[in-house]
């Protein structure tokens, strides 16, 4: 356990790794693990529960304000107003959802808010696209992970068989592009590797290997890293 509260940020492209190797880092550090993506998943979740319309900014806003969504030390659970959501939040049509509400300015500054707070409370492995450059630009620890784009969409692929869903080769290549040009291009907070954070491209890499090239990574760059030997 670190002497003292630590973030580390991950960033990177769909597919690149990021929430696998949170997990695992979270899991083995028993630090809180934030999944930035789940947190806009669960708003889209409560937008289409209570049947809010996806071009209503204001209301949109609102809502993830008000939302509570919570995350335990060492595990995947993401909590919303009280109830267990992890699930629910991987349907096909929140997934949908969560990509539009995504751009709005409004929705992505009240997240912004409860993520930073997330990190003043506790060491947090927090994984999204602009956690080093806009949510925690000061963070202990930033990497930006990567992957050759037949790679990722080859993992999305068979992500994606996993829950039977089947898509051709080609048309994945194509999503994965659309996907990367959206966050890339956005107005606000677009996907970017922060000038101080390290670079790991995780094409021919095992997660293991992955996870102990992060583990050096936060070693090297914490003034406490001995408490993160392998």
């Amino acid at each position: 356990m670190a002497v003292k509260r630590l973030v580390i940020a991950l960033d990177g492209p769909a597919a690149s790794g990021k929430s696998t190797i949170a997990k695992r880092l979270a899991a083995r550090l028993g630090f809180v693990y934030v999944d930035t993506g789940a947190m806009y998943r669960a708003v889209a979740l409560w937008a289409l529960r209570s049947n809010v319309d996806l071009a209503d900014m204001h209301r949109l806003e609102q809502l993830a304000r008000e939302a509570e969504i919570r995350f335990e030390p060492g595990g995947t659970q993401v909590q919303l107003n009280g109830e267990d959501v992890s699930e629910a939040i991987r349907a096909p049509e929140v997934s949908a959802a969560s990509s539009r509400i995504a751009v709005i300015p409004g929705v992505r500054r009240a997240l912004v808010q409860k993520q930073r707070a997330l990190g003043e409370t506790a060491s947090v492995v927090m994984e999204g696209r602009d956690i080093g450059t806009v949510v925690f630009p000061q963070a202990d620890v930033k990497v930006f992970l990567d992957a050759q784009p037949p790679v990722r969409a080859d993992r999305r692929r068979k992500e994606l068989e996993q829950q039977g869903v089947l898509l051709p080769e080609d048309e994945m290549q194509r999503s994965l592009r659309e996907r990367d040009e959206r966050d890339r291009g956005r107005a606000e907070a677009p996907l970017m590797q922060a000038p101080d954070a390290a670079y790991l491209d995780t094409s021919l890499l095992t997660l293991d290997e992955v996870e102990q090239a992060v583990l050096k990574i936060i070693r090297d760059r914490t003034s406490n890293g001995k408490e993160f030997a392998a």
